[in-house]
């Protein structure tokens, strides 16, 4: 009877401690679960509304101001992180033309490509604006959490085909407004002339686009950078809370 007894006691008491190990687990698993819809380091009381209102006014700050100063003079040409270079599958064609001495003829046709960017990044903005309205709130905690550039990244892998396809016909006017080809075209016919090398005909309208889209994701990187790690950077109330 008293191994009866026993073995009874140690069944309820294994059957006890099993059943406070399942409540803790799914206590800390529901904890878990909170820590993770809450904005790191932000406030406890924001709610998904504002965490999405905040997300996309970040977004539109940095977009626009990055456009802004994209398509300004030398926006591009002047700017290291994002200056256009003559075209890398033509680096051999620029040796060449550099060597006979039309070194001027090739700096006058990199400005015009930085040229054609800085015209084209004008109409930027309101194409990045309008692919910003499709955020979730999913989306927004995941961004809100993230790296310092994970909404450039959301950005980008969310919009960069239709930013893409939408963005290569201003960058083809403006390749025509700047009159690439009037730089190109002398430069790539000298060159085809000369014996022995592969001829040059690259899509400048593809390479400037390709680059441009780039250049502006990397500004607006830098822009999102700064509303995360600077107070001054916060321009409206709800990037104050947001972000704080």
């Amino acid at each position: 009877m008293k191994h009866i007894t026993l073995l009874l006691a140690t069944f309820l008491f294994i059957t006890t401690q099993a059943q406070i190990d399942i409540n803790k687990s799914l206590k800390d698993a529901k904890k878990k679960a909170d820590n993770t819809l809450k904005p790191k380091g932000g406030d406890k009381g924001l709610t998904n509304d504002e965490v999405i209102s905040g997300l996309k006014e970040a977004l539109t700050v940095g977009t626009n101001n990055s456009s802004s100063l994209a398509s300004k003079a030398d926006g591009f040409y002047k700017n290291p992180a994002i200056t256009i270079p003559f075209p890398p599958e033509a680096m051999e064609m620029k040796a060449r033309l550099e060597k006979m001495g039309m070194k001027k003829q090739v700096d006058e046709f990199v400005m015009t490509l930085n040229r054609a960017a800085e015209e084209a990044a004008k109409d930027a903005a309101p194409v990045f604006t309008n692919a910003i309205k499709g955020m979730t709130v999913g989306d927004g905690f995941a961004i809100l959490k993230g790296a310092d550039s994970a909404a450039t990244g959301y950005l980008k892998e969310k919009t960069s085909v239709e930013l893409h396809d939408k963005f290569k016909p201003n960058v083809a006017a403006a390749i025509k407004k700047v009159d690439v080809t009037k730089y190109w075209t002398p430069l790539a016919n000298a060159y085809n002339k000369l014996p022995g090398v592969t001829k040059q005909n690259p899509d400048l309208d593809e390479y400037v686009t390709q680059r441009a889209l780039t250049g502006l994701f990397k500004m607006i990187a830098v822009e999102e950078k700064k509303i995360r790690k600077d107070p001054a950077a916060r321009v409206s109330d709800i990037l104050k809370k947001v972000f704080k």
